[in-house]
């Protein structure tokens, strides 16, 4: 890993929630390689994330250790106004920070449905209207990491696909909202990802054949290969870009088989 001083973020701040590890850890990664401060938040994996601010540290980059818990909203704009205090600004935020976990629709119970939501749909809008109110006199980019399950049926996850689907409109509604400050929110939408989250999935031998077979690249993704959308949707080569979801399945929304 190196600085760079030059490159497609150069001077700017970032935030990136749920940074200590999969996709979260990819992007900060990836931002202060090309030249971002990078605030790195994290509610679990704490030596993962102090791990990473070294090594951008040490490769003359800056970065910041954050934990935090997104659902709440104290703990969200300490996250934004330490960010502004330790680096002057604010530019970027990356809405990564997520949770899932499977239960059936008629065993889901109030507290997964609870917590999922406050996690993945209401954690997102914090932060988004926190670091939007920072951003109002300069513009920003604001680019939250969703999932294919923003559109697409995902049985035994009803939380989750409805905290994706909501989270596909606020991203919609805040992209009109926002658009005169010079702020610009987008989502990306990864589909099977090789991240903690889908270990247990991809240690199966007969899941992983099976999502070889539906997905049309026939792998599943890595997380630099989310990360890289993200860079592009926080840079200024993404001027032009708000409103819209992009995603990063290998086709996966796109699957059919003939009758």
């Amino acid at each position: 890993m190196s600085a760079a001083s030059s490159g497609d973020l150069a001077g700017k701040v970032a935030i990136v929630t749920g940074a200590s590890s999969g996709i979260g850890y990819a992007i900060a990664e990836l931002f202060a390689r090309h030249g971002a401060a990078v605030a790195i938040n994290y509610f679990a994996h704490a030596d993962a994330a102090h791990r990473l601010v070294g090594e951008i540290e040490a490769a003359g980059g800056r970065a910041l250790a954050l934990e935090g818990d997104i659902s709440e909203a104290s703990a969200v704009e300490s996250l934004v106004a330490t960010t502004v205090e330790t680096f002057g600004r604010l530019d970027i935020l990356v809405n990564n920070a997520g949770i899932e976990a499977t239960q059936s629709f008629l065993e889901t119970d109030e507290s997964n449905w609870d917590r999922t939501i406050a996690v993945d749909l209401k954690g997102p809008f914090l932060c988004l209207q926190a670091a939007a109110r920072r951003m109002q006199q300069g513009g920003g980019s604001i680019v939250n990491i969703s999932s294919i399950h923003e559109d697409f049926p995902f049985p035994g996850s009803t939380p989750y696909v409805a905290a994706k689907g909501g989270l596909r409109m606020l991203m919609r509604n805040a992209s009109l909202e926002l658009a005169g400050y010079g702020i610009r929110v987008n989502n990306v939408a990864p589909g099977a990802i090789a991240t903690p989250i889908n270990a247990a999935t991809l240690a199966d031998p007969a899941k992983v054949k099976e999502l070889q077979r539906i997905v049309p690249l026939r792998r599943p993704g890595e997380p630099s290969e989310v990360a890289e959308v993200v860079l592009f949707l926080a840079s200024d080569r993404a001027s032009y870009v708000t409103g819209s979801t992009y995603y990063v399945d290998g086709g996966y929304v796109q699957h059919a088989e003939p009758l």
